[in-house]
């Protein structure tokens, strides 16, 4: 199902995501209503379920405040696109089960507001505003598993029941 865009530039800092005041707040759906809220206090309450956070390069820089991507995620954005992720936000959104894609055409042909819907498997996202469509390099096989189980706590635990664990 097709998500509204939200298209940002580069280098957005967790601090924009998540401002430091509110790093008291520890349960997701606290954090979903603070999402983005250093660029607007209000800018969770324009987030629709399935929508899409689209950006330039070094998205998630700033701290590892593990918060930032989990504020995106309980808000209901089902993806973030963008050129490129620091690499400390890109490992905290796998983990949490928060596609992240580095697709730098789509980055740069997606505006604010377009229609767009993401293939995980087949690695394609398609605007449908535009009726054009982008590749990214699709996740391994394990990853794609990491998604659909909710995150790696569940990976793991998992894993351990099919090995024998408890």
């Amino acid at each position: 199902m097709p998500g509204k865009a939200f298209v940002f530039g580069d280098d957005i800092n967790t601090d924009l995501m998540v401002p430091g005041r509110y790093l008291t707040l520890s349960k997701p759906e606290d954090l979903a209503t603070v999402c983005m809220a250093g660029i607007s206090e209000d800018f969770a309450s324009r987030i629709s379920q399935g929508d899409v956070f689209v950006a330039g390069s070094n998205f998630g820089c700033g701290s590892s405040r593990e918060h930032a991507p989990i504020s995106i995620k309980a808000a209901g954005v089902s993806c973030v696109i963008a050129t490129s992720f620091a690499r400390i936000f890109y490992r905290n959104a796998i983990n949490i089960s928060l596609p992240v894609l580095e697709s730098p055409i789509a980055a740069r042909s997606i505006r604010d507001g377009d229609e767009v819907s993401v293939d995980m498997e087949n690695g394609s996202i398609t605007n449908y505003s535009k009726n054009e469509t982008y590749t990214f390099t699709p996740f391994p096989k394990f990853i794609l598993e990491i998604f659909s189980v909710g995150g790696l706590s569940n990976f793991i635990k998992n894993q351990s029941i099919i090995r024998g664990g408890k």
